[in-house]
C-alpha cells in the first residue's frame, strides 16, 4: 500500500510538472518514459486515419510503386528529424516552445509558439472531423443512422478529458495496457482484408496520372512527421535518456508512416484515388471492424494536438494552467470542427512543412553544433540573462529562419521535383551557422 501510494504521488508530481510548469525542466529521477513507452506513443500518433487520408492523395497522380518510393523517402527523412528533436526535449527536460529560447531568444521564441499553437489547432479540428466523418460513415452503414453532430462533440469531448489528464497518464494507463494492442489488431485486419481481396500486382502496374510530382509527394509525406517537431518535446522531455529517446522514436512513428501511408495510398487506389471514397473503403473492409478500432486509436492524435497547443500558450501566458488552456482549446477545436468542412488540406501540409523544417533547421544546428547539447536552465526566464540576446530576441536566428522559409517556397515554385523540405531545413542551418561563424570573426 505504501508503495503503490508513493507511485501515485511520484505521478501526480510527474503530471503536475507537464501541466503546470512548462517552463521548468523535469528532474532526472521523474522521468518516467522508457525507449518502449517512447515507441507505444510515436507508434500510437503515426498511425491513423489523417495518415492513410495523407496517403490517399499520392495517388493516382502517382504509380503506386513511385507512390510507395515517396513514401519510403518521405518516412526516412522526416522521422531521423523528428527523432533529433525529441532528442532535445530529453537533452534539456524542456516543453518544446520553451526549449526554442535558447536559440530564438526569450521573446522571440513565442513567435514558434503563437504559431505552433495555430497550427494544432488546425490539427485537432481536422482530427475531430475525420473521426466523426469515419464513425458517421460506419454507423451509416451498419444502422442506417448518421448524427455528425452527435459524433462531433463526443470525440471533441474524449479528446478534450484525455488532454486535460495530461501524457503520463494517457501512455501509461492507455497505451500500455491495452491501446497499442487495439491499434495493431485494427492495422493489421485493414492490411489482411487488403491483401485478401485486391490483386496488388494489378494496382502497381496501374500508370499514374502525372496529376503530382515525385519531388512535392515526397514532402507530402514528409509533412506529418515534421508536423509533431514543434510539440515532441512536450512528451519527450519525460524520457530517461536521449538513446532510447531516439530509438523509441524512431522506430515507433517509421514503422506507423510508413504502414499507414503504404495503406490510404493502396486504399485510396482502390477507392478511385484521393481521400473522398477512403473511409468507406476502410468501413466496407471486414465490416468496418478495423475502422472502428482504428477510430478509438485517433483520439490520442486529437489528444496530444490539444494537449500541445495548451502547452506552447502556457510558456508565453504563464498565468493560465495548462489543465485550463486544454479545456479551451479543446473547446476550440470542437467548434471549429463543427462549422468547418474536410475538403482537401495538401496545402495545409505543405505550409506547416514550409514554416516549421526551417526553423528546426536553425533548432538542431543550435542544440547539436553550436551549444553541443547543453543550455543553462536558469537564464530561461532571466531579463538580463544569455538568452536575451537583442531585447529577449536572437536576430541571427530569426534571419536564418526566414532564408530557410525563402528557400522552401522557392524550390517549391520552380523546382517542384526536388522536393523542398531538407533543402529548406538545410539553408536554415547552414545560414545560421554561417551569421554566427561571421559574428565571431567580427569580434576576434
Amino acid at each position: 500500500m505504501g508503495q503503490e501510494s508513493k507511485q501515485e504521488s511520484t505521478q501526480f508530481d510527474e503530471a503536475a510538472v507537464s501541466a503546470y510548469a512548462p517552463l521548468v525542466p523535469v528532474p532526472p529521477e521523474r522521468r518516467a518514459f522508457a525507449a518502449s513507452d517512447a515507441f507505444a506513443l510515436w507508434f500510437s500518433l503515426g498511425i491513423g486515419l489523417l495518415v492513410a487520408q495523407a496517403g490517399a492523395l499520392l495517388v493516382p497522380g502517382l504509380s503506386l510503386p513511385h507512390a510507395l518510393f515517396a513514401i519510403a523517402i518521405g518516412t526516412a527523412i522526416g522521422v531521423a528529424l523528428l527523432a533529433l528533436a525529441g532528442v532535445v526535449g530529453t537533452d534539456t527536460g524542456l516543453a518544446a516552445m520553451s526549449s526554442l529560447r535558447p536559440t530564438l531568444g526569450v521573446r522571440g521564441a513565442s513567435v514558434p509558439a503563437v504559431l505552433n499553437a495555430i497550427q494544432l489547432v488546425g490539427w485537432g479540428s481536422f482530427e475531430i472531423i475525420v473521426m466523426r466523418d469515419s464513425a458517421d460513415a460506419l454507423a451509416t452503414q451498419s444502422f442506417g443512422l448518421s448524427m455528425p453532430l452527435i459524433w462531433t462533440l463526443v470525440f471533441g469531448v474524449l479528446a478534450t478529458l484525455l488532454a486535460v489528464s495530461g501524457p503520463l497518464s494517457f501512455v501509461r494507463r492507455f497505451l500500455r495496457t491495452w491501446g497499442i494492442w487495439l491499434l495493431l489488431g485494427g492495422a493489421a485486419w485493414l492490411t489482411w482484408n487488403l491483401l485478401a481481396k485486391h490483386d496488388l500486382a494489378a494496382l502497381m502496374r496501374r500508370p499514374g496520372t502525372g496529376d503530382m510530382a515525385f519531388g512535392a509527394a515526397v514532402d507530402l509525406v514528409v509533412a506529418m512527421p515534421l508536423s509533431w517537431l514543434p510539440l515532441i518535446a512536450d512528451y519527450t522531455r519525460f524520457g530517461r535518456s536521449a538513446g532510447g529517446t531516439f530509438r523509441g522514436t524512431l522506430a515507433g512513428y517509421g514503422i506507423a508512416n510508413l504502414w499507414f501511408y503504404a495503406l490510404g495510398a493502396v486504399y485510396g487506389l482502390v477507392a478511385g484515388g484521393g481521400d473522398a471514397l477512403l473511409t468507406i473503403a476502410f468501413a466496407q473492409a471486414g465490416g468496418g471492424i478495423a475502422l472502428l478500432l482504428i477510430l478509438i486509436d485517433e483520439i490520442d492524435n486529437a489528444f496530444a494536438d490539444i494537449h500541445s497547443a495548451a502547452v506552447s500558450t502556457g510558456t508565453f501566458w504563464a498565468r493560465a494552467g495548462v489543465p485550463m488552456l486544454s479545456a479551451a482549446f479543446g473547446a476550440l477545436c470542437t467548434l471549429v470542427a463543427l462549422v468547418v468542412e474536410m475538403g482537401k488540406y495538401q496545402n495545409f501540409l505543405l505550409l506547416i512543412g514550409s514554416v516549421f523544417a526551417p526553423l528546426f533547421g536553425v533548432v538542431l544546428a543550435d542544440h547539436f553544433i553550436v551549444r553541443k547539447r547543453r543550455i543553462e536552465i536558469e537564464a530561461l526566464a532571466d531579463p538580463g540573462g544569455r538568452y536575451v540576446f537583442s531585447g529577449g530576441w536572437h536576430v541571427s536566428a530569426f534571419i536564418a529562419w526566414a532564408a530557410g522559409i525563402a528557400a522552401y517556397h522557392a524550390i517549391n515554385q520552380w523546382l517542384p521535383n526536388l522536393g523542398a523540405t531538407l533543402p529548406a531545413l538545410a539553408v536554415g542551418a547552414v545560414v545560421y551557422l554561417a551569421l554566427l561563424s561571421a559574428q565571431r570573426r567580427a569580434y576576434a
